[in-house]
This record gives C-alpha cells, structure tokens and sequence, in this order.
C-alpha cells in the first residue's frame, strides 16, 4: 500500500464528485420539471393503448433519465391501468439516477464517451425490456383487469403526515443552498463537457464543488437519518414540491458519486496499483458482469450509480457490466411498488437480476 496524503485525497474526491453532480444537478432538475408538466398526458395515453402495446410504452417509460418514469409505472400498475409486462418492461430499461453519471463527463471520459454508453446501455435496454415484457403479457402473465374504483397513488399520504417547522427549514435550506450553488456552477459544468473551463473564476469553482458536495452529503446523512428519508412521490401539488425532491434526489446521487470515487480511486490507486487492477479487471470480466448486476439489483438507484460511477472513472471497466447493471436496477421507482405488492416486486427483482446476467454475458460474447 502507497503512503497517502488522506485530506489532500479526500478534498480531491470531493473536488470530483461536486463537479460531476453540479451537471447532475442540472439534468435532474429539468428531467423533473418536464415530467412534472407532462405526467397527465402520459399517464392519459397509456390508459388509451391496447394491452399489446404496454411492453413498449413500459419501456418508454423506463428511458426517461431519473425514476420519475418507474414511479409513473408502478403507480399505473397498482391501478390496474398497466400490463404486468409493461411494467416489467420500465423496470429492465431504467437506469434511475444512475443515467445523469452518464449523461455528463468526467476526468477520465469526455462527453462523447460517457453518451455513447448511455445510448448503448439505454437501447439494449428498451429491445430487452420490450421482448421480455411482451413475453409476460403474451402468456397472460399477472393479467389485467381493469378496475376504476382501484386506485393507489403513490405518495397519497403526503397531505397527511404534516411536516416539522423543523423539517420545513432543512428542506428550505436545502433547496436554496444545493440549487443555488448548482446554478452558479452550470456554466462551468457545460464548458467541462468539452474539456474547458472558465479560467478567471477557476478557484472559486473548485471551492464550490467542494462545498456542494459537502452540504450534499450532509443532507443526505439528515434526510436518511434524521427526517422523513427518501421518499418519491408521483403526485406533487407546485414546483416546488418538484424542486424540494429533486433536491433530495441531488443529494443522494452525489453522496453515492462521492462514495464510488473514494473506493475505487482509493482501491486502484492506493491499495492495488493500477496496472495490477487493470490485469484484475481484463482477467475477470465474467465475475465483473455477475457482481455489476447484483449491484445494480440493490433497491433504489445507489447501486446503480455505483456501477456507473465505476464504468467512467476506471479504466477498461466492461460496457457488459454496465448493461448488467442497468437491466438488474429497478431505481426507486420499485419502492412503492413494494409498499403496494412486495410479490411482484421480488417477481420484477429476480427476473431483471436473471435477465441481467443473461444478456451481460451476451455482451462479452459480442464485445459490444
């Protein structure tokens, strides 16, 4: 093991994350927004369609980038306005939060990589999500039946747990601090797409990545701990509602970026060395796949955005174990699901994980 400078290596860290999650921060906000104002239509278009339609209107849904999609999914189902095999479906194509690591570049990968995996990942996805999912409904599988007066909205106790004054002025503060400081970070954060940066602000920039990640960090630790925890909801009444979420989603990505960079980069670089951890890496890529999947199977997006934080930060990382990952994540969209049918739930978890597996091997057959 290397001697190592720990303040210097943990202010690195998170130096990285806060520059990764100041984008994440962007593209999660306005991926919430849009879906905030064109959830209605979606959910109207999808109680039109024809049952042999849903695997891919699932699948549709699961593309969105967040779990906004999932949630929509799950939410549609306990309704009974959802085939089994559309929700299915959502659920191998989403990538949770784990999309916006992607969707952003990074020290060691610029945009165009990280998009190219993204697309990969997402498009393996949707064809395997529509096959599967359509096999389900194709054997009746969990058939549906319609019924109107059936109706679970998720989040539908929100009006009734009232908030702490406490609570209300963690949130707010929040809200004003992580967005605040995300914003003032938004032109830096799209020049690092393409490498740049903005020079003459180039030390208060590094400054307020670490700041971001810190409060990140620190509300979710709070949210987890001390509040109500992470908690989605379909159903929001304002923006701000939208806002105060998306914050928390904000939160949680970074914690977990922040918590992938310092394993691995501590692993790579400090406890195994490089070269030997590439060799590792080319030599067992098999046990890579298997462990990605059930990393990614974990409930909510934390495995997830583990997986991919470790696809753009390490070298020669398999793409296979990325679609591993990807297929096996449910995202948080599966936790009202478990609150409203844990059978089908644990049904949705072991086939993606099985189905994950599956086509991850598949991949390193092909190299995709």
């Amino acid at each position: 093991m290397k001697n190592i400078d720990f303040y210097s290596f943990l202010v690195e860290t998170l130096e990285a994350a806060g520059v990764i999650g100041a984008y994440v921060a962007l593209s999660l906000v306005g991926v919430s927004i849009l879906t905030y104002y064109s959830n209605d239509r979606i959910t109207k278009k999808i109680q039109s369609a024809p049952t042999w339609s849903h695997s891919i209107l699932g699948s549709l849904l699961g593309v969105i980038p967040g779990c906004g999609g999932t949630i929509v999914a799950s939410t549609l189902y306990s309704n009974k306005k959802l085939s089994f095999g559309g929700l299915l479906a959502a659920f191998i194509t989403t990538l949770g939060e784990g999309s916006f690591v992607l969707l952003g570049a990074s020290a060691e990968a610029d945009v165009a990589y990280n998009f190219k995996a993204f697309a990969t990942v997402t498009i393996t996805g949707v064809v395997v999500g529509i096959i599967i999912g359509s096999l389900f409904d194709a054997f009746n599988f969990k058939r549906m039946q319609h019924d109107v007066n059936h109706d679970v909205i998720a989040g539908q106790d929100d009006s009734i747990n009232q908030k702490s004054r406490f609570q209300e002025i963690i949130e707010n503060s929040a809200l004003l601090m992580i967005l605040g400081t995300a914003f003032f970070l938004a032109p830096g954060s799209i020049l690092a797409l393409w490498g740049e940066s903005i020079e003459s602000i180039q030390g208060l920039t590094i400054s307020l990545c670490i700041v971001l990640s810190l409060i990140s960090i620190s509300y979710y630790i709070m949210q987890t701990f001390l509040l109500d925890g992470h908690c989605h909801s379909e159903n929001h009444t304002n923006i701000k509602s939208v806002l105060l979420e998306s914050v928390i989603d904000i939160s949680m990505v970074i914690t977990y970026i922040f918590i992938g960079l310092f394993i691995a980069n501590f692993v790579i670089d400090i406890v195994v060395g490089p070269e030997q951890f590439h060799s590792w890496m080319n030599s067992s890529a098999l046990l890579v796949v298997v462990l990605s999947a059930l990393i990614g199977a974990t409930p909510g997006c934390g495995g997830m955005i583990a997986v991919a934080v470790a696809y753009v930060t390490i070298q020669d990382f398999p793409i296979a174990a990325l679609i591993s990952a990807g297929i096996a994540t449910s995202g948080d969209g599966i936790f009202p699901l478990l609150a409203n049918n844990k059978k089908d739930a644990l049904i949705i978890t072991g086939v993606s994980l099985l189905t994950a597996i599956i086509v991850g091997y598949a991949s390193l057959l092909f190299r995709m």
